[in-house]
């Protein structure tokens, strides 16, 4: 297969996610008209946009997938691929750190704003996490699959953390 093919294929695969999780976000804003998404328009518009990336993120494993598979051969690829995830994953255990350690007064302070872009840099981590487990299974390498999925690990303890101790907090 041609390069230009394998391009093109994966191209009309992102494509097609792209098309997907918007139609899943149509018929899901669709559904939920009434009073509550005029009022609270912001928190909704946020909601669809998380809808929009968890359905897109699903949809585009075929194609990144395909992806993954043509550029096997490709060592430099597998290691700037493993070296961007343990950067990521470092920054997920850098939000999570960030977001034990603020105990800001001030709801107003710089604390207050780095705190928040450290949460939703934790809600995020599926993605990578999931990113990250079908990268692994196409590394040619053991070190890069070890990177890999080690990357992986880390953003799903930084979720589950995140997650319990937001529970841990939750009057009963």
């Amino acid at each position: 297969m041609k390069a230009a093919a394998k391009v093109g294929l994966v191209g009309a695969g992102y494509v097609g996610a792209f098309a997907l999780a918007a139609a899943v976000v149509a018929v899901y804003i669709a559904a939920t008209q009434g009073p509550d998404r005029r009022d609270y328009a912001a928190m909704f518009d946020f909601g669809d946009s998380l809808l929009f990336l968890g359905v897109f993120g699903l949809a585009a494993v075929l194609p990144s997938g395909a992806a993954l598979f043509f550029l096997r051969p490709y060592r430099w690829f597998w290691r700037m691929l493993s070296l961007g995830a343990i950067v990521a994953a470092a920054t997920a255990v850098a939000a999570f750190i960030e977001v034990l350690a603020w105990r800001g007064s001030s709801a107003h302070s710089i604390g207050s704003a780095w705190s928040a872009l450290a949460s939703l840099r934790i809600l995020l981590a599926p993605l990578p996490a999931l990113a990250f487990s079908v990268s692994a299974v196409f590394a040619p390498s053991r070190n890069s699959r070890l990177a890999l999925l080690g990357a992986a690990a880390v953003e799903v303890f930084v979720f589950c953390g995140h997650f319990l101790r937001v529970l841990a907090f939750q009057p009963l």
